[in-house]
């Protein structure tokens, strides 16, 4: 699967977000309706995170990721920041050739 395939035909404006995007297998909703092209990899990162995952577990992992880290840090933006899938993909949202290049369940390495 190609990932101009989910930019061609998967991204949704939703104005209605409280955050800039969200990837919901197989979707990207949108609060904006030019989204950033760093907004959009960081949220096709995900995608593949969840395809990896088969997307129900990455789901689980994900708020149980969120939960601990809200355990140890008592603070909502930290918690979200230290989620291993999000480090992975702030870290690597500039970098828009690194789907091409990214090795399967690369977002190990921020565990």
């Amino acid at each position: 699967m190609q990932d101009t395939f989910f930019r061609k035909y998967f991204v949704i404006h939703a104005p209605f977000l409280r955050v800039g995007g969200m990837a919901l297998f197989p979707f990207v909703l949108v609060r904006a309706k030019k989204p950033s092209k760093s907004l959009l990899n960081h949220e096709y990162i995900h995608l593949r995170q969840q395809l990896e995952l088969l997307i129900i577990p990455f789901y689980i992992l994900y708020i149980l990721a969120y939960g601990i880290n809200f355990l140890k840090y008592k603070n909502h933006y930290r918690a979200y920041m230290n989620i291993y899938f999000e480090k992975e993909a702030y870290q690597n949202d500039d970098n828009h050739n690194y789907l091409k290049n990214r090795k399967l369940w690369n977002f190990l390495k921020y565990i």
